[in-house]
């Protein structure tokens, strides 16, 4: 299936249509906020989960964003175009427009799950811890460096998830400098023990994750009970069983850290079967 584009306030237009001007803020400065879902039967899985961390987004940024009516009109437009058959990317964008004013530029794209990301969720990943270069504690009093916002400035996460690959690795994990794991370029950490599902506390700047999300809020109908803490990677080695949540690749088995193999864990199955990506 090719990738679909939709405009807001044009609809549907040819992929290969030129969407932004060369002065536009979000292609120059990274200025802009976004977000991605997967699409399942024809529809954005969490669309209101993904609609309000964008608003949250664009909101830090000081960034105005089109009513939610509108971009949920455009997600509707984008999809309906689209195979219920499929599974899809759908990534909505909100850029702050062009550099001598103007609206924001706002889009959608709609493309196929790429075939690594498939494999992972059966196969797991690898991962390597890299530092971030903040303390837990840094970011929450610090809103300029923007914890916790999804914005379209990525390339550091991209240059983080490419050196991982160069280096032998599927994936990194960030870790503060006081040594706790944070999460990944692309994903929210999570990680069981005994009983309880965990994550990292938002309050550390990490971006509030809406699959995993999902996943701690029914984490009781697989015997589990959610909570968020710090942790350090020696205690994920420790800890019975390790995943990272995304939007399009799901739930995924972290099979390694920094080259040390962790057990196969025995709730993966089952808390993918609470997503419902197709494994």
């Amino acid at each position: 299936m090719n990738r679909i584009v939709a405009v807001l306030g044009r609809g549907l237009v040819p992929a290969d249509t030129p969407l932004l001007r060369a002065d536009d803020l979000g292609a120059v400065r990274g200025d802009g906020v976004f977000e991605t879902m997967h699409v399942r039967a024809g529809a954005p899985w969490l669309l209101d989960e993904h609609l309000a961390r964008m608003i949250n987004s664009a909101d830090r940024l000081d960034l105005d964003l089109p009513p939610v009516t509108d971009m949920i009109e455009l997600a509707r437009q984008a999809c309906a175009a689209w195979p219920d058959t499929e599974e899809g990317a759908l990534r909505l964008v909100c850029t702050r427009g062009p550099e001598d004013g103007g609206p924001p530029t706002v889009y959608a794209t709609l493309a196929p799950v790429s075939p690594k990301l498939k494999t992972y969720r059966a196969g797991g990943v690898t991962v390597a811890t890299l530092p971030l270069g903040v303390t837990t504690h840094a970011r929450t009093p610090a809103p300029w460096l923007l914890g916790g916002v999804k914005s379209v400035s990525y390339a550091m996460n991209m240059a983080c998830q490419r050196w991982a690959v160069r280096n032998g690795y599927d994936d990194a994990l960030w870790l503060s400098t006081d040594g706790y794991a944070l999460e990944a370029p692309t994903s929210t950490l999570l990680w069981q023990v005994g009983g309880e599902l965990l994550t990292t506390p938002t309050s550390t700047g990490v971006l509030a994750g809406t699959t995993a999300r999902f996943v701690l809020d029914h984490a009781g109908e697989v015997g589990l009970t959610a909570g968020e803490k710090l942790v350090t990677p020696a205690e994920l080695l420790a800890s019975q069983g390790v995943w990272l949540a995304s939007s399009v690749r799901g739930l995924v088995e972290v099979t390694a850290i920094d080259g040390a193999a962790l057990p196969s864990a025995a709730k993966t199955r089952v808390l993918q079967d609470l997503v419902r990506y197709p494994v």
